[in-house]
Parts: C-alpha cells; structure tokens; sequence
C-alpha cells in the first residue's frame, strides 16, 4: 500500500521540528506533483498567522489556502479533551485531512509542542490524530546531550510503545546530536531508519532580525537588507571608551549603546572599514535621546556603512534583557538560515531512504518545484566546483553563499581575498568555505597566460599578449577550467554575452559534430517542463545551424530527464505550406532526423499542432511527434525570444536559462538583470552539466 501522509511527532522540546519538516518537505517536492502541508493543533493568536505555515506556502510555492492547512487551536482542543468530547475532535480534525487528500497526491502533517503543557499529554494527542489519520510517523527526538546508547534505547522503547499501539513507525530522526555520535550505531534493534543530524551552532543563533523585534527596535539604517538576516552570536553592551570598546568587538556583534555615546558610533564606522577590524552586525541605540544631526549624517554620507542601526526607546537593562532572551527562528523571511538548514538537512539526511521506504507511484508530470529540486539533489549528488568570475556583484556573493549552503556545488570567486570577505561580512553573509582565487597572483597568472600562449600562438598572439589577454576575468576563469582548476563557469551579471562566450570558444571549441554554441530556456509550466531554443545566442540560423540547435537541446533536455519529443517549429505544418522558411525548417528536420535516428524529431510543425493532442489529431494525425513535443525549436532568434518572453509573463511560467549548449566544457551565460534565484539555479545547471562530460 502506497503512504500517502507523514505525521511528524516531536517527542520533547527543542526537537527542531520545523527545520526537519523543511527537509521532509524538500525530499517530498522532488517526489510528488502536489503536495499539502497541515498542521493540525495549532496555538491561535489574535490577528496573527501561523508562522509555520505560512513559511511552508512561501518557500515552496504551495497553491493550497492558508485556511486548508489550519486544524483547530490548542485551546478548542483542550476544551474538547476536558469535555469528553474526544471523538468530536478527531471527526473534525479527519473531515479536513480527508479533504486536502482529495485534493493532493501527499500529505506532510506537522506535530506540535508547546511549552505550557506537559509533553507526554501533548505526545499521546499527537500519537492518536496521526492514527486516526492512518498517516505513517515520524519520531522525532532531541539528541543533546544525550550519549549514543541512551538515545538508542529510547529509540527501542519508543518503537515497542508505537507497536502496542498497532502502529509502526516510519522514520525516526535525532535531532542535535553530539558530532561524534553521527551516526547512531547500525546495530539496533529496530528496523526502522534512524538518522541523526548534528548539532548545527549557527541554527540556533538569532538573526538581527530576531533580535530587532524582541527588542522592539525600528530599523533607522539598513543599506543592505541581507544583513537582517545575519546571525548574531554575541550581544554587546557598549559601556566602555572606544578604545577599550574595539577590542571587545568581534564580527558579527549586535551592539547596543545609549543614543548620546556618538564615539562608540564612529567607532563601529570606523572598524567596519579597518581591515584587521571587526564589524559589526548591528546596533541597536537605546534612549529618548536623539543621535546628535551631524553623527547621523556622517553615517548616511557613507555609501559603503552596511551595519543595522535601530532605535528601542526601551532602557539599556530591558533591551538587554529581551535580545538574551531571544530566540532562533526560521521564518520565510530567513532566506540565509532556510538554505543552511535544507544544506545541513541534504548532507546528513540519506533522502534514498526516506524515498525507497515511500514506494511511491512514479507519474510524469513535473512541476515547476520538482524541477528545481532535482536540479539541486542532481548537482550535489556528484558535486563540482564552478568559477564565478563577478565577485564585484553582491547577487553573486549571495548566490555563492546559497550553493555553498545548500551543498550542490564547490565554489571559486575571482578577486581580492580581503576585499571579498569584507563586502562579505558588510552583507553578513559567510564565504568561509568558498575558495578564493585573486587573478593578480604572479604564479598562477604565469601558468595560464603559457597555457592560453600555447593554445592560440597560431593565430599570431605572444606571451606578453596572453598575459594582457587574462587581465579579463572571462578568460583567467576559462583557462582556470582548461587547466582543470574548476569544472564550469557562470558569468553575465555584469558582462556582455559575448564577453561571456568568446573566451570559452577561443580556448575550448565545441563538442565534436557540432559547430555552433546555442541556447535554450527551460519553461517551468503548472504541471510540465519545456525546452525552447534558441532564444538568445544564434540570430539567424540556416539549415544546418537549425539542426544542431535541435540535436544539442535534445540532448540537453535529456541531461535533465527530460524525455525530448523534438518539434522544429514554422508557420505551416507537414507538406502544406510552401516558401523559403517554411523549407529551411524541413531540411533542418531531415538533417537533425540523421544525426540522431533515436530521437523524435520533425518539422516543419505549428506550434498548436506540436503541443495539442487534439489540434495534432487533426492537422498531423500520422506525426510521432505532433501533440507530444516538449522541445520546440524556433526558426529564428527574433521568433524564439519573443516566444518564451510572451509565455512566461502570459502564463507565469518560471523561464530558467539561458542555458549555454555546444561547448565542449560547460559556461553558462547570465542576464545582467538576473536575480540570487536566477544565479543559484544556473549554477546547479552548470555542476550538472559538468558532471556528464
């Protein structure tokens, strides 16, 4: 019998129950056309929306109501428990599961715990709803400071608890173990899988954010909003002189201070532009008192001044108290945190586990989120590393932060060491694990510029030329992927596409058969991916350049399991039209059909006829490929273009791309109004592509 639902069950506090429902969530996506999420006891506050869920809808895009995922509040609960009515409650509570399984192929319900009740009352409920939901159970515990064998015969008991009660369960997760103890010793007794997740520090740091609003701070001075959401691992009060005060300060400190100590102030202006000083994340200015006019200015002249300012008129002692009591929290406004925790989740969770044990019905309707989630499990199942030459661009620096988070790719940035990790720290973002490569290093400039000599002294280019030629960072990050000091190459936040393109033909050619470099867009639809080519590269195509576009997108799409049904796109379908368009597309078909015999292709097709089975049947009846084409080839870049951008903003459609194809060595190409979204994916793209030479 297929599962249809997970019933997450926390067993204790602090179990991290929201950071393991992300990443059961993550795996779900990947698996599952439609997913609901349900949170079946929930506390209620007055004009105030379950932050849970609606972290959960955001992240992931769900199309359910917020209302479809709501159960009943704690407090209905426990009126109906105190009045015998226990019945009632789970009628109530199944009517609305019931009705979001009607509606979605996979149910993923959350537990819950509260602090003001006892947890094994809280246990027990949540034990019985997952029950009467017949849903599989996920136990969920709190490793720390536990040792290995307490956690393991808690595991035992819990599995023979479960089984008195007819049930057996799904998955166990310890949550916050010690490092030493990852994983938990294979030998127990239990059959079911238990996976143990490592205590992670920085998850369970507050951001700025958190503290601004514990603190009842208003935001005065946030130049970069990526800073709110930088964790804070100390809070400082600035009681002492400046120069006493520097030395207690460390990078990442919020700071609070009164409104009339200005030295401290320029002290933190001061140390954040200082190399060798440390800057800070924040401060928050306590007091009636105003910051004296001139000191504010001084700030707000600073174009480069990245820390947080914010007001409390709260006393020194009370806003202290508040940030120490702080919380952690992952919200869908913790960007940063979300993809550290999906990282930590992917690296110490085996999700073939979680997806065997599902034995799920394979369908093929893909939608948007599956897409990209196979895109990331795809490149960080064979990682690789991929050079991003822009380091100047803050969106790069962001993007690099996410793909090293998240886990699917190994990062090199070109550019000065100490300059990146200071606009690093001014945006509060962590470079730590990226590699750093400064193309002004005399040694390694020597080795490429003799590669790049050696490459292209035919075509009348001296050493001394080659050494000027890799001052451009196009080319330096090339010859780094020629000489095997990085796999791929993302690029065109800040250049021109052929600034992007011309290093990687001049120094790696195409594939063989192929003569041309395309592209192609995939168009992420409700429930199907599409391939449109070429929509950026090839202006004009003749016969032959038509056909290699059609072959190296077929290809491609195949490279990320999509089956391509390739379509050569005209004004007429078949044999009816005649003219000299309309015959460049047939002779590309026949010499794309020969090239690769394997593939469905044909042309010339319309559009409606390509992709609707119903209009196929009528104009194209015979066609293999009419009504089921996924790969559409346009005839020109002028059509192409202007196709994928009506869909996408007709349709809403995500449009991902464009995705660089026919180069022997994987470069990919960005848009310079892309955003950290459109660098991430092209980045998994590229590791993927890398990863099949």
């Amino acid at each position: 019998m297929n599962i249809e639902s997970l019933y997450i069950v926390p067993k204790e506090k602090g179990c991290g129950t929201l950071f393991v429902t992300l990443g059961l969530m993550e795996i779900l996506k990947r698996s599952y056309t439609s997913v609901a999420f349900f949170k079946p006891v929930m506390k209620l506050e007055e004009g105030k929306r379950d932050s849970d869920i609606e972290t959960l809808l955001q992240l992931y895009g769900m199309k359910q109501s917020y209302e479809e995922c709501c159960g009943l509040g704690l407090e209905s609960c426990e009126e109906m428990l105190a009045e015998g009515r226990e019945d009632a409650l789970y009628e109530e509570l199944i009517a609305r599961y019931e009705k979001l399984k009607s509606k979605y192929d996979f149910v993923l319900c959350m537990g819950f715990m509260d602090s003001r009740l006892l947890e094994f009352a809280q246990y027990d409920l949540n034990v019985e709803i997952a029950k009467n939901f017949s849903s599989a159970l996920v136990g969920l515990l709190n490793g720390g400071g536990k040792a290995a064998e307490e956690l393991e015969e808690e595991i035992e008991i819990w599995s023979r608890s479960l089984a008195q009660e007819g049930m057996e369960p799904f998955a166990f997760f310890v949550n916050r173990v010690d490092t030493m103890l990852c994983p938990l010793k294979k030998g127990m007794k239990s059959s079911v899988p238990c996976l143990s997740i490592p205590y992670h520090e920085e998850l369970d740091r507050p951001t700025v954010m958190d503290l601004l609003e514990a603190t009842d701070s208003e935001t005065v001075h946030a130049r970069e909003s990526i800073k709110l959401q930088q964790s804070v691992a100390n809070i400082k009060v600035a009681a002492m002189r400046p120069e006493h005060f520097l030395e207690y300060l460390e990078d990442g400190d919020l700071v609070i201070v009164p409104a009339d100590r200005c030295d401290i102030l320029l002290a933190i202006l001061g140390s954040e532009h200082a190399r060798g000083f440390a800057t800070a994340s924040a401060v928050i200015i306590v007091g009636d008192m105003e910051v004296a006019s001139r000191i504010r200015a001084l700030i707000e002249a600073d174009p480069d001044f990245a820390v947080v300012l914010a007001r409390s008129k709260n006393e020194t002692m009370e806003v202290t108290k508040r940030a120490l009591n702080a919380t952690a929290r992952i919200t869908a406004r913790h960007s940063r945190k979300i993809a550290l925790a999906l990282g930590h989740f992917s690296t110490h969770v085996e999700s073939s586990l979680i997806e065997c044990s599902l034995k799920r019905s394979i369908n093929s309707i893909v939608t948007p989120a599956m897409f990209l989630h196979r895109l990331f499990k795809r490149a960080a199942s064979d990682k690789k590393r991929i050079v991003l030459p822009e380091s100047s661009d803050d969106r790069i620096l962001q993007a690099a932060e996410i793909a090293i988070k998240r886990g699917f790719a190994d990062i090199t940035l070109l550019g000065e060491e100490k300059r990146i990790y200071q606009r690093a720290k001014s945006l509060g973002i962590d470079l730590s694990a990226a590699q750093i490569v400064d193309p002004s290093q005399r040694s390694l400039l020597e080795r490429l510029a003799a590669r790049f000599y050696e490459l292209r002294r035919h075509k009348g280019i001296t050493y001394e030329m080659a050494q000027d030629t890799l001052h451009n960072l196009s080319y330096f990050a090339t010859m780094m992927i020629a000489e095997g000091l990085a796999d791929g190459m993302v690029s065109g936040a800040t250049h021109t596409t052929r600034e992007t393109v011309l290093p990687a033909l001049e120094i790696f050619k195409t594939k063989e058969g192929i003569d041309i470099v395309s592209s192609l867009f995939f168009i992420c639809l409700d429930t199907r991916v599409l391939v449109y080519a070429d929509c950026a590269i090839v202006v004009e195509p003749d016969s032959a350049k038509l056909a290699q576009i059609a072959v190296s997108s077929a290809e491609t799409a195949s490279l990320f399991g999509i089956e391509p049904v390739v379509a050569l796109l005209s004004y007429s379908s078949g044999e009816s039209g005649v003219g000299e368009e309309v015959e460049k597309v047939r002779e590309a078909a026949q010499i794309a059909m020969k090239m690769r015999p394997d593939i469905p292709i044909e042309g010339p097709l319309q559009y409606d006829a390509a992709i609707d089975p119903e209009v196929a049947a009528i104009k194209m009846p015979k066609s293999k490929v009419a009504g089921r084409a996924n790969v559409f080839i346009f005839p020109d870049l002028n059509t192409g273009n202007n196709t994928y951008k009506a869909v996408q903003r007709s349709t809403g459609a995500i449009a991902i791309g464009p995705v660089l194809q026919g180069l022997s060595r994987p470069v990919n190409d960005l848009s310079r109004g892309c955003s950290v979204e459109d660098i991430v994916s092209t980045i998994a793209i590229t590791a993927i592509q890398a990863a099949s030479l």
